[in-house]
């Protein structure tokens, strides 16, 4: 191979390396029923395929103690020590809205992960699975209702 071919074979794979390592802003809007209760503590999180935990994007609650109410999201995410790292907010009142932005990799992206909620109020029935949605981009923007305490789940693709 000439050397001008080489450098311009190197400089296509050095530029075409940043598309695969690419990550998206998704944004998730979460409406809550006026389900008649205390401030909801919800986990967010997402699994793969196969319905192993992969990542936690936000835990709305300040009190671990109340985090085993989460029992999906607490149990599958036991083992990982920095679940909760800069993912942490107040709980979410009844009628209110919480909105959460995260980074997540394209390779994510219509690859059988599920976005996930669990919720439970203070006094009120725990939901582990609240909500379950394919992370694909045919879902984006389309409104996912939730059981017991979540109005809708609405998440947008940047």
């Amino acid at each position: 191979m000439s050397k001008p071919l080489v450098t311009t074979i190197a400089a296509a794979c050095v530029l075409a390396l940043p598309a695969l390592a690419h990550s998206r802003q998704v944004t998730l809007t979460t409406q809550l029923k006026n389900y008649g209760g205390d401030g909801a503590y919800l986990a967010v999180y997402l699994t793969d395929a196969k319905g192993a935990y992969a990542r936690t994007l936000w835990v709305a609650g300040g009190k671990a103690k109340y985090y085993k109410h989460l029992a999906d999201w607490s149990r599958l995410s036991a083992g990982d020590a920095k679940r909760l790292n800069g993912v942490t907010g107040a709980s979410v009142g009844a009628g209110r809205t919480l909105k959460v932005t995260a980074d997540l990799a394209d390779a994510l992206i219509d690859a059988g992960y599920e976005i996930r909620i669990d919720a439970a109020a203070e006094d009120m029935r725990d939901s582990p699975g609240e909500v379950r949605v394919p992370l694909t981009t045919q879902n984006a923007g389309k409104p996912q209702a939730g059981k017991q305490y979540i109005q809708s789940l609405t998440y947008q693709l940047q």
